[in-house]
């Protein structure tokens, strides 16, 4: 009798555990929960406050070809009806950026209803075929250019071998001014053979291999003969282990130099 009276005590008192500690539970977690819908009520309001319609653009930057209308017109059509908050800064970086001769643009808000945008306009050093454009990375950013600067040298290459061959004219430009002379073309056959031509006429057949030891060859034994006597040299062919060859315009010779 006494033993069944005990256990139904402990059983009352087992199932009253469960409701007691999800009542305590609640009480905690209710100013928790008040407090996030509170915090994310007055985020959610702000939100609708701040994020006025963009009414203005501004654009900043050192323009030669791009314009500045073209910016502006790019940079509205990205935004469509969006405000200044949910506004999407990248995909109007995006759109500047695809505009022609554009490098790379930056975009930030402008309180109370506009955006800021700052463009860097791209830089070529050199021609790649006959219509591209290339920067110094080596991208061809423009790949039909309709005016071309005339003092830019040629890379002419296979496809694929924008940067390796931007990399060496940019390696091999300032060691050929130090010498008097310029780059004019730089050529790539299929084969892999490297030919230079300088801007006095003069071609330097580098070949296949040991491409850089043979310019320094080139720059330390046959410069000087080739920056005095240009007029009268076709070639210089560097294919050798050691030393070089000239090939002379007719009423020359040929030297060969160890």
């Amino acid at each position: 009798m006494f033993k069944r009276s005990a256990t139904r005590r402990n059983q009352r008192r087992a199932s009253g555990k469960p409701a007691l500690l999800s009542r305590i539970a609640w009480r905690r977690l209710l100013p928790v929960a008040m407090c996030v819908l509170a915090v994310g009520g007055v985020l959610f309001v702000l939100r609708l406050v701040l994020d006025q319609p963009l009414t203005r653009v501004e654009i900043s930057g050192r323009f030669q070809r791009v314009q500045p209308l073209d910016v502006e017109k790019a940079v509205r059509a990205a935004v469509k009806r969006q405000g200044l908050v949910s506004v999407d800064l990248d995909a109007v970086s995006d759109a500047v950026r695809h505009i022609p001769w554009v490098d790379r643009a930056s975009v930030a808000r402008s309180w109370p209803q506009g955006l800021s945008v700052q463009v860097t306009e791209q830089i070529p050093v050199a021609r790649w075929g006959d219509a591209g454009l290339l920067n110094a990375r080596g991208e061809v950013f423009i790949s039909d250019a309709r005016h071309l600067p005339p003092e830019l040298p040629v890379l002419a290459g296979p496809a694929g071998f924008e940067m390796q061959m931007t990399e060496r004219y940019l390696a091999v430009q300032p060691r050929l001014v130090e010498a008097g002379m310029r780059l004019a073309q730089m050529q790539l056959d299929e084969r892999g053979a490297w030919e230079l031509l300088l801007d006095n006429g003069v071609r330097l057949r580098l070949g296949r291999l040991h491409i850089d030891e043979r310019f320094e060859r080139f720059l330390l034994a046959a410069s000087r003969i080739v920056a005095a006597r240009a007029t009268e040299i076709v070639y210089v062919d560097l294919r050798y282990s050691s030393g070089f060859a000239i090939g002379w315009r007719p009423g020359g010779g040929e030297v060969t130099s160890g």
